[in-house]
This record gives structure tokens, sequence and C-alpha cells, in this order.
């Protein structure tokens, strides 16, 4: 009883810490996403930009060349996907007609047998529905108003922590292990650095995930003859990065398109291939490669994505495995102990995961 006892007021207070802690961040959402966005990018741009300094360029050019780099990448992705759909949306439009009338007329002739008085019944009530509702739509409008004008400035911030962590990030992570008691300095940068090397490894597979998903979509709309096969493969790769919603838009679209162009046949079979593509993903790459790369077991992976997405939604999602994977390798490294018996330059100074490359401060003294 003294033992449950002790351990009882002990994971109460850890708890209690914990649920603040979370408090805090989903109250700080608009602030934190677009920071822990910075983290990612940062994860997959600092490699890119030290290598380019140790070929001798200069480091305000190597920062320039990845920031650009990376929204080169991505807006030309959006701007030939949208761009393909947009050039095809008066031909789908079109298509989009052609296969209602298909439609109607099934309904009309088909084996539900149902009658032009009824069919007109059903649309002039969908028409009542959305006339009654209309003081709810001119709230959902604004309400996406407000929502695009926090992503546009969560977007702008995470581009500018992202600069910051490309420019100083040396100069940040010694700044956080300065907050740190001297004694426990070391065992945080140690832990850190072991955290940002399992972050890159998280970056590099999930895109190594996206891309077999709009490779495995994208070519089977293209072998059933589908249309916009090459947007839609971008679209699904971009989607990739956002859990359960872009992989349900992407899909839905390019079943949608199958089902205005090649018929119904068709659509099953796109919509056949978007689930398979989607299951091996969510119980076979993420799971697996995922868990293999972060060094967390793959159910620690189903789970740390189900109450990521349980605490905070879609974020919640994107940004679970990662955190796991981070917190799993920092806490390993901690308990390990490996880092009582390191010697030499402060470790603040020595090997900043951030920015390995920096060179030492000159006059700069132990535990300062």
């Amino acid at each position: 009883m003294r033992i449950a006892a002790a351990w009882s007021w002990r994971l109460l207070l850890v708890g209690g810490v914990l649920a603040v802690v979370i408090f805090l961040i989903i109250q700080l959402r608009l602030i934190v996403i677009p920071l822990l966005v910075a983290v990612l990018l940062g994860a997959l741009l600092v490699p890119f930009s030290q290598f380019l300094q140790r070929h001798r360029w200069p480091k305000w050019l190597a920062v320039t060349v990845a920031m650009l780099s990376a929204l080169t990448v991505v807006g030309g992705l959006l701007t030939l996907g949208i761009s393909q759909i947009v050039r095809g949306s008066d031909e789908l439009a079109a298509q989009s007609l052609v296969a209602w009338e298909d439609f109607r007329e099934w309904l009309l002739e088909g084996p539900l047998h149902i009658t032009e008085t009824q069919l007109n019944e059903f649309v002039a009530q969908a028409i009542a529905s959305v006339q009654q509702d209309s003081g709810f739509l001119v709230s959902g409008a604004l309400s996406v108003g407000t929502t695009l004008g926090h992503f546009l400035a969560g977007m702008l911030l995470a581009l500018f922590a992202t600069l910051f962590v490309l420019i100083d990030g040396h100069g940040i992570w010694r700044w956080i292990v300065g907050i740190f008691p001297r004694r426990a300095r070391a065992a945080v940068d140690g832990a850190g650095e072991a955290g940002w090397a399992t972050l890159q490894n998280f970056v590099k597979v999930q895109i190594l995930v996206a891309t077999i998903d709009a490779i495995g979509i994208g070519l089977g709309a293209f072998l059933l003859g589908v249309p916009l096969a090459v947007p839609i493969a971008i679209l699904v790769f971009l989607g990739s990065f956002i859990p359960i919603v872009g992989a349900v838009v992407t899909g839905a679209l390019a079943v949608f398109v199958a089902l205005v162009y090649n018929g119904p046949v068709i659509a099953l079979i796109m919509l056949g291939i978007v689930l398979l593509v989607q299951q091996v993903e969510g119980h076979v790459l993420q799971p697996l490669i995922m868990g293999t790369a972060v060094k967390v077991h793959p159910l620690g992976v189903v789970i740390a994505v189900a109450t990521g997405s349980l605490l905070a939604g879609i974020p919640g999602a994107l940004f679970a495995v990662p955190v796991a994977a981070v917190l799993n390798v920092m806490i390993i490294y901690i308990s390990g102990g490996s880092w009582k018996g390191e010697a030499g330059p402060p470790p603040t100074e020595a090997r900043s995961p951030l920015w390995r490359t920096v060179p030492q401060r000159p006059g700069y003294q132990r535990g300062e």
C-alpha cells in the first residue's frame, strides 16, 4: 500500500503537469502549430544548407537557396496541379452535366422507378433547404474567412521561423539549453542531438510515403484512362502530408473525375485503388517504415496518431508521430546515462543539433 500510494501521488502530479501543458498548447495552437511546421521544415532544409556551406557557399546564399528551393518545389507542384485542373474545368463542367443527365435518366427509367414529379420534388426540397439555411451559410462563410486569415498568418509565421532556424539555429538551441541547470545541460544537449536526427529521418520517410501514395493513385488513374492523372498524383502527394483530410479530399477528387469521364464502373475501380493505397499506407507504410525510421514500435505509431487525433484533431495527427519519436529517443538517451562521462568543450557550444557547423565563439568559457 505504501508503494502504491507513493507511486499514485507522483503519477497524479505528472499527469496534472501534462494536462496543463496540453491545455496551453491547445489554447496557443495558432502559434504552436506554425512553430512545429517550422521545425519540420528546418529538419529538411538545414542539412541541405549545411551541404552547400561545406562546398564553400556563403551562409546567406546557402540559406536563401534552401528557402527558395522549398518554396519553388511546393509552389511549382501546386501551380502545375491547380492550373491543369482549372484548364480542364470547362470540360469537367460539361462532362458533369452529361453525367447528371445520365444519372437522372437512370433514376427515371431504372429499377427505382422514380417519377418525374418525385425527382422534381426532391430537387425543390434541396433548394428550399439551402434557402432556409442561408443564415448558416453566411456564418459559415465568415468562419471560413477567419480560418483563411489564421492560415495565412500561420504560414507567414512558419516561414519566418524556418528562416531563423536556418540562419541561427545554433544560437536558438544554445539559448534553449542554457535555460536548464548546468548539470543538466550535457544531457539536454545530447538528447536534443538524438531527437534532431530522428526528426530528420521522419521527414525523409514522410516524403517517401507521400511519393508512394502519389505514384500508386496516379498510376492507377493513368492505367484506367482517367483524365487529369498528373494533377491528381500531385494533389495526392501534397495531401498526404495532411492526415485524414488530405487523403479523403484527394481520393474523392480522383473518384469524381473517374465517375464524370469514365462512368460508374471505372469510378468503382478507382475507388478500390484509392482505398487499397490508403490501407497500405495506414497499415504497412506508416507503422513499419515509419516505425523503423523513427525507432518507435508500429503499435506505438498507430496509438500516437489515434491519440493525437483525439486530442487535437488534424494537427494532432500530423505532429503525433514526430513528437512521440523525438520524446522516445530523448528519454532513452537521458536514461542511458552516457552523457555523464562526457568531457571537453561545453555541450551547448560543441554539438548543436540545429547547426553543427558553426565555429566556436572566441572567449567562450565552460558554464557560460
